[in-house]
């Protein structure tokens, strides 16, 4: 990605926040290994300031959508703690393998990291911490490859992969999900198909909160309208 497309990204910029729109396939920061990376690209996003913003949470690798970045240390600050105390409102849409059980519902398992041989994921524990996701159905269909739904999810909890392995364990694991999808991966099954729709974020005692919308990437726009989103 180039400094000129991720101006292009830009969805809302005031003296204490941006929110991107992150493209999927490229991580957030540059990690032990480094290469590519959107956090190296932050200069472009300085808008008159004296430092590029920092992120203010993270979003997986192959995740679209919604991204929070705090323009200045203080900002930062307040948006962190926004992100700890559960005040930021993020709305995931997924599309997934199979129907859900139930229309809508919380999924409550507790979660923890595991190392299974080389690498880790999160996995269901009973003495995990705490993890809750609601989820609502948008609409069905049969596709090519099979029944597939979309879903509106609610994270009111910010664990690692938690709506990744929440959809796994009700049997509607993410399309294209390489670690909690069906084994062995199928890249031919296509990529996440997992994005920040939307967030909230109460930045005034005095305003109401700021409402940013990403719109959703062109890899999940196939099966979304399958499902019945319209573009709107």
């Amino acid at each position: 990605m180039s400094r000129e497309e991720l101006l292009t990204r830009v969805l809302y910029r005031d003296a204490l926040v941006l929110v991107i729109n992150k493209p999927t396939g490229i991580p957030v920061h540059g990690g032990p290994g480094g290469g590519p990376n959107l956090e190296d690209l932050f200069d472009a996003l300085k808008f008159g300031l004296p430092r590029p913003p920092s992120l203010a949470h993270r979003l997986d690798r192959d995740t679209s959508g919604c991204l929070v970045l705090g323009r200045h240390p203080k900002a930062l600050r307040k948006t962190g703690a926004m992100f700890a105390a559960g005040k930021a409102k993020k709305v995931y849409w997924a599309i997934v393998e199979g129907v859900p059980k139930k229309p809508e519902g919380l999924i409550t398992y507790k979660l923890r990291k595991e190392t299974p041989g080389k690498g880790w994921k999160m996995v269901v524990h009973p003495h995990g911490q705490d993890a809750v996701t609601a989820y609502k159905v948008r609409g069905t269909a049969q596709t090519p490859n099979g029944v597939r739904t979309w879903l509106e999810l609610e994270p009111h909890t910010g664990r690692t992969h938690q709506i990744r392995v929440h959809c796994a364990e009700i049997g509607c694991p993410v399309v294209g999900d390489p670690v909690y999808g069906p084994q062995p991966y199928d890249p031919a099954r296509g990529s996440l198909q997992l994005h920040s729709r939307s967030i909230a974020l109460p930045l005034s005692p005095s305003r109401p909160p700021i409402k940013v919308t990403a719109p959703p990437p062109a890899h999940m726009l196939a099966d979304l309208k399958a499902c019945g989103y319209t573009g709107d």
